[in-house]
């Protein structure tokens, strides 16, 4: 795990103590410090019991802690561990900050920060995958992987590569990233922010304001989103990086796991990053043609009769789930058998308006299954199935030849699954038995 020397004989609370708050436990006490732990869950607390205090942070006198490192699943605009904390001037952070304070204790090494509303954990495995082709000694963590304070230091050279949720960037105010990408910033988890799309996009934007000078900043959608204040054309003129035009990034051959816009230009955000660590230009294209994908994102799960079947689970909003129907254009005609629906974070189609010429089919599901089909309707045939299994089984019924059965939702999932995941295993589990009775 990492430690550090800054956390000795000092005193934390950690509030969670889900995956990141045991690895910020384990950590603080390995380095030395105090700790006082402490979970709704006595489940989550068992395991501390007589190695640190438990007990709630919101019940106990915190003069001169030195903070409190909560989950970042915790609502600092609602929780009332802000303010309590506040009145002892004891900072709210997470295990991102820890780790920044960590970072003078470890061997020389260098850090990329990833985020955006789409396209994080792709982006960030990618570029991992990219240094693991390059042989350089690197770990992929912070909203994907093990958490980072519960991984092996690496030697000297090594990368950290971090997908960084808004909510994690909130907590944390000293990470000076030698790379920072901003995908893009579409309005999300508005909750948070008090349905504020200002304040969540301020959040974004603190990755950058947190760096160095003479650090890079990547963010290729400036003109689109911010005003461009932060021009990565610019930064790579003045530097003689090769540029590569984003209109050459379309439909890969060659990227079997990156196919689709978006994943064109999570592409060209990894290769930018990749060249601000020096890593070959034919490893970087390796790198890019043997990235296996992740699951739920543009999983291609199988073809049966050829019609190819599609596990986009992740996306969980419409900018989500736009790229990947711009992925299959009409070949003339639309192909695209589409399963929508779930608990929808917005009213309408919003950005999938003007894209429902590429759908033959769209099969609704869940709460909102019903709106969407009648937002469908009128551009392209929609009914609503209720369930996955009522619409899958309609979908591969309709699909023709060369056809794509796109698992989308564009919505949440808690209305009747567990989480994305779960439901992205049902869609595979309906393809494997369609695939075994074939």
């Amino acid at each position: 795990m990492i430690t550090s020397t800054a956390f000795a004989e000092k005193r934390y609370a950690v509030l969670g103590l889900a995956r990141s708050g045991v690895a910020t436990v384990e950590a603080l006490l390995a380095s030395g410090a105090e700790v006082t732990a402490w979970d709704n869950r006595e489940e989550a607390r068992a395991p501390f019991a007589g190695r640190c205090d438990l007990a709630d942070p919101l019940q106990i006198d915190l003069t001169e802690f030195a903070g409190v490192a909560v989950s970042p699943g915790v609502p600092l605009n609602t929780h009332p561990i802000a303010p309590y904390a506040a009145r002892f001037s004891v900072p709210v952070i997470g295990d991102i900050e820890l780790f920044a304070q960590a970072r003078a204790d470890l061997p020389p090494h260098k850090v990329v920060g990833i985020t955006g509303t789409n396209g994080k954990s792709t982006t960030t495995a990618l570029v991992y995958h990219i240094l693991q082709t390059a042989g350089v000694p690197s770990v992929m963590g912070g909203n994907i992987g093990e958490p980072i304070l519960g991984q092996v230091p690496l030697p000297e050279g090594g990368v950290y590569v971090l997908e960084l949720s808004s909510y994690q960037i909130d907590l944390t105010f000293s990470l000076d990233c030698d790379v920072a990408v901003l995908l893009n910033i579409t309005p999300d988890h508005l909750d948070r922010y008090d349905g504020s799309f200002e304040k969540y996009r301020a959040s974004k934007l603190r990755l950058f304001e947190m760096q160095s000078e003479e650090h890079w900043k990547l963010e290729p959608y400036a003109r689109l989103n911010m005003g461009d204040p932060f021009d990565v054309w610019g930064v790579f003129e003045e530097h003689g990086k090769a540029l590569r035009d984003a209109t050459g990034l379309g439909a890969q051959p060659d990227w079997p796991s990156l196919q689709g816009p978006h994943n064109a230009q999570n592409a060209q955000l990894a290769i930018f990053a990749a060249e601000c660590l020096d890593i070959a230009e034919a490893t970087v294209a390796e790198g890019l043609k043997t990235f296996p994908g992740l699951p739920h994102r543009m999983e291609r799960i199988a073809e049966i009769a050829d019609v190819t079947f599609i596990n986009d689970s992740k996306a969980t909003n419409a900018d989500s789930t736009a790229p990947a129907i711009a992925a299959f254009p009409p070949d003339p005609d639309p192909r695209v058998r589409w399963i929508v629906g779930g608990m929808a974070k917005e009213d309408g189609l919003g950005s999938l308006a003007g894209l429902m010429d590429h759908v033959a089919g769209a099969y609704a599901i869940g709460r909102d299954g019903e709106m969407f089909a009648q937002a469908i309707q009128p551009a392209a045939p929609a009914e609503y199935c209720e369930t996955l299994g009522q619409a899958f089984a309609k979908a591969h019924g309709d699909a023709r030849a060369g056809d794509v059965v796109l698992f989308s939702p564009a919505c949440a999932s808690f209305d009747q699954f567990k989480d994305f995941e779960d439901r992205g295993q049902q869609f595979r589990d309906l393809v494997h038995a369609l695939g075994e009775a074939a």
